[in-house]
């Protein structure tokens, strides 16, 4: 048997084509546009996505057609909180609105007066990200939209519709919605309300390593696989990589360096700190819970200043950064689209701070990388100050390729990184070991174990002394600047 796992982020759809050994045989990735038409705005053409996931199972298939053709089960993850609104003809009625659009926050203060039991309920702030105040907002300017909303799915659940047939989500994406009960995990009637959204609009919901229906007879023709294909409920991104690099039990954690920053760590209970702006969530696994600090630009802001100086590339610029490797003067807020933890600030923007002739193209790159880690380190303070209890921290996603990057982040965290092998593989591998887990049954600790230890980096003593005082000043840039971020 062979299982894909099929993972709907941001910026692409990536597939891995993964055997019973948990091998990858085959894996493919395609493009996805972010479309921002007005300040504050991130939408995505839901067509897109299903016509990417066509086009990476298509190059799998090319590429190891026998091995394709013994799929039994697929595993989905996908980028979290996305507004995927449909008529009752399941007919795509607007652009999604994604997980870093921040146009919501008024509708966020609404649904809490409406609700004031929110926070308990959801474990949550309500946030622009979330997807319940994105319609509100549809609701509040866009009613004709509303009105004829009969469905509000995930980005990955529309995926699954489309696969399957089937109206279904799973706990850990769920939780991301400010709909969800996420102690009981069900849907919460009094959340609902408070948006303004029937509940028969809601999907089913299930564990992520439940089987949530099989492939639809057409889409099993088109894609040269048996109808008998278990679809598996899934993951969000963050829990499915944790899948991926078993992260499954307390205290047990990651750092995801991909469009936006993770720091997630797995819980056996439900756990919240509002306050804090941490998330509270189910994982993709039963009876298992986790928190998550989020930094909602990390390796994208590498990829904006890499553009942004002429640089051939995000490689070329840390080589850059890397073979200068001079002291730090530079500072840079990444807030490129906003801030969750702990600031809840859609309005915050990126900055430099400190720039002089001297400055060059490398010492930028640095301050990023930098200024990266100084948000993840006030993630993780966040967290800390939950009673989060952290054990050993791996390091996954497309900044998991950059082991120099790895030195800021040890010290600027003040503990060891784990770089693991395969850990670039993403919530993708982890959508497969759900994939697998939904036909097999078996027991979620003999699947989805800790791959073994590459590197492990070490915070350096002098450049922790060294970041300790920088993130002082990086903390009163915020402050100073907090004010006038609306203005701009």
């Amino acid at each position: 048997m062979t299982f894909l796992g099929i993972d709907l982020g941001t910026s692409s759809v990536k597939t891995l084509l993964v055997d019973d050994e948990q091998r990858v045989v085959a894996e493919a990735t395609a493009a996805l546009d972010v479309r921002r038409p007005r300040p504050l705005w991130s939408e995505q053409d839901p067509e897109q996505w299903w016509s990417a996931t066509g086009t990476t199972l298509a190059e799998v298939r090319a590429a190891c057609p026998r091995e394709f053709a013994a799929v039994r089960g697929i595993g989905l993850s996908g980028q979290m909180h996305g507004a995927t609104l449909l008529d009752a003809t399941d007919a795509v009625l607007r652009p999604a609105i994604l997980w870093n659009d921040g146009r919501s926050a008024a509708q966020c203060d609404e649904i809490e007066a409406r609700e004031p039991r929110s926070r308990a309920i959801t474990g949550n702030l309500a946030m622009p990200g979330f997807t319940a105040p994105k319609f509100a907002w549809v609701a509040e300017h866009e009613p004709e939209i509303a009105a004829r909303t009969a469905r509000v799915l995930l980005p990955k659940d529309y995926l699954r519709l489309r696969m399957t047939g089937e109206y279904v989500s799973e706990m850990s994406d769920a939780s991301g919605t400010l709909w969800l009960d996420v102690a009981g995990r069900s849907w919460s009637s009094e959340m609902l309300a408070a948006s303004g959204l029937a509940s028969s609009a809601m999907p089913t919901l299930c564990e992520g390593s439940d089987a949530s229906g099989r492939l639809r007879p057409d889409v099993a023709r088109r894609w040269g696989l048996s109808e008998d294909v278990v679809v598996a409920g899934g993951g969000g991104d963050n829990a499915a990589g944790a899948i991926g690099v078993g992260v499954v039990d307390a205290g047990q954690a990651f750092l995801s360096l991909g469009t936006s920053g993770v720091y997630f760590v797995a819980g056996d209970r439900f756990a919240p700190n509002p306050a804090g702006a941490v998330h509270a969530f189910c994982h993709c696994l039963p009876g298992r819970w986790h928190q998550m600090s989020v930094v909602l630009s990390a390796a994208s802001c590498l990829s904006w200043v890499a553009s942004a100086t002429g640089a051939s590339s995000e490689a070329a610029l840390l080589a850059e950064v890397e073979a200068a490797d001079r002291d730090p003067h530079a500072l840079f807020l990444p807030y490129l689209s906003g801030e969750r933890t702990p600031h809840n600030d859609p309005q915050a923007k990126g900055v430099f701070f400190g720039l002089t002739h001297e400055t060059t193209r490398a010492d930028l790159g640095r301050a990023v990388l930098e200024g990266v880690a100084f948000a993840l380190a006030d993630g993780q303070d966040a967290l800390l100050a939950a009673g989060t209890a952290i054990d050993e921290v791996t390091v996954i996603g497309g900044g998991a390729r950059s082991r120099w990057w790895g030195r800021i982040l040890a010290a600027a965290l003040e503990r060891p990184l784990r770089y693991a092998a395969g850990a670039e593989l993403g919530p993708a591998f982890g959508a497969a070991r759900l994939g697998r887990l939904a036909v097999t049954g078996e027991d979620p600790t003999a699947v989805c174990h800790v791959p073994e230890t590459e590197v492990l980096v070490e915070p350096e003593s002098d450049l922790v002394a060294c970041y300790s005082e920088r993130r002082a000043v990086f903390a009163r840039l915020y402050a100073s600047l907090k004010e006038s971020f609306p203005a701009l």
